[in-house]
């Protein structure tokens, strides 16, 4: 069951304490609200044997450490999904055999490809929602308790859509999720929309959440934005890290800032930060199969310190690791508002 602490005089966080959270404490001098690892990439990309690149993953406290799944792209360039697990959150064991789900759906079960995974548990479940290959990308849906047997459901959407990721608790009853439409292609647009669902079948009650900002307003987010993180949920709001898109003269950039929702109705965007929290800027970010990108798909954050340690994938190669303060990044995101 979760639990409510209070961090600081005015904000509260609610979730279960995690005080084995990965932490490196801020750098001398350093005043931005999240910085890197200094030890980053904290996975390459060779870490297994057929692995040609190993990004875009999800973790999630489990039995005392950590577990998730993990975009492993293999060296015959293929998007797989493997699980793995980790006693401190850094040094990471991961299964070289790819997820085999289970599947009682033929039209579901055929697997085509899988990338950019999310994991988060809800009540006595971690469900995993991936960009799922069914004639075009889609979010697939499974559940498992152990990282080791996973189960399919229905595919949430049809094609095309990217960038599911579901709240940590239902909404009014029902689960909740962000998404993306988009095409078959690498698309060129791209908003974020709220969905619903009673049983994790049937999704409705789609609901607009932010469009790209405008070029003048927030260049790093003028061309597509997508959910990154699992939200967290505090007294302000839920704490959305998202990714945001520029396209340049010498292609796409991407980073990432944070957002504020509505707690009952997460469609509502309370703030949002004009400023990016983390941009391309070191050579593992701006150097290897996609240059130029930083795209957050976990957190792991406590409570009881308003920690948070956020992994990202770095240039569609490697995984790196920042941290920060929940408080700072609220402040930040008011701060920056641009609503």
């Amino acid at each position: 069951m979760k639990v409510l602490v209070q961090i600081m005089k005015n904000l509260e966080i609610i979730g279960q304490p995690l005080p084995n959270i990965p932490w490196e404490e801020r750098p001398e001098g350093c005043k931005a609200p999240v910085w890197r690892y200094s030890a980053n990439p904290v996975i390459p990309r060779n870490l297994l044997p057929d692995s040609n690149s190993i990004f875009n993953s999800a973790v999630v406290p489990f039995e005392g450490a950590f577990a998730g799944v993990f975009r492993c792209d293999d060296k015959n360039r293929r998007m797989t999904l493997h699980a793995g697990f980790s006693k401190d959150g850094i040094h990471w064991d991961i299964n070289p055999e790819t997820i085999k789900f289970s599947c009682d759906i033929p039209e579901v079960a055929e697997w085509v490809y899988g990338y950019d995974p999310r994991v988060v548990k809800i009540e006595d479940k971690y469900y995993v929602t991936w960009c799922n290959g069914y004639h075009g990308p889609t979010i697939g849906v499974a559940w498992t308790t152990d990282f080791k047997t996973f189960h399919q459901t229905e595919n949430a959407f049809l094609p095309y859509n990217r960038n599911g990721v579901m709240f940590p608790r239902k909404i009014d009853g029902k689960f909740a999720m962000l998404s993306r439409p988009s095409d078959t292609g690498h698309t060129a647009f791209g908003d974020i929309f709220y969905s619903e669902s009673p049983d994790l079948e049937y999704w409705g009650h789609h609901r607009h959440v932010m469009a790209p900002a405008p070029f003048e307003v927030s260049a790093w987010q003028c061309m597509k934005i997508g959910a990154g993180p699992v939200p967290i949920e505090t007294s302000e709001g839920w704490l959305l890290i998202y990714h945001g898109v520029l396209r340049s003269c010498n292609g796409y950039v991407y980073a990432f800032g944070s957002a504020l929702l509505d707690r009952e109705k997460p469609w509502k965007v309370i703030a949002r930060s004009g400023q990016y929290l983390i941009t391309p800027e070191t050579l593992y970010e701006l150097v290897g199969d996609v240059p130029s990108v930083c795209f957050p798909c976990a957190n792991l954050y406590d409570p009881e310190t308003g920690r948070i340690a956020i992994y990202y994938g770095c240039a569609d190669t490697v995984t790196g690791l920042a941290f920060g303060y929940i408080q700072d990044i609220i402040n930040f995101t008011k701060r920056t508002n641009i609503l």
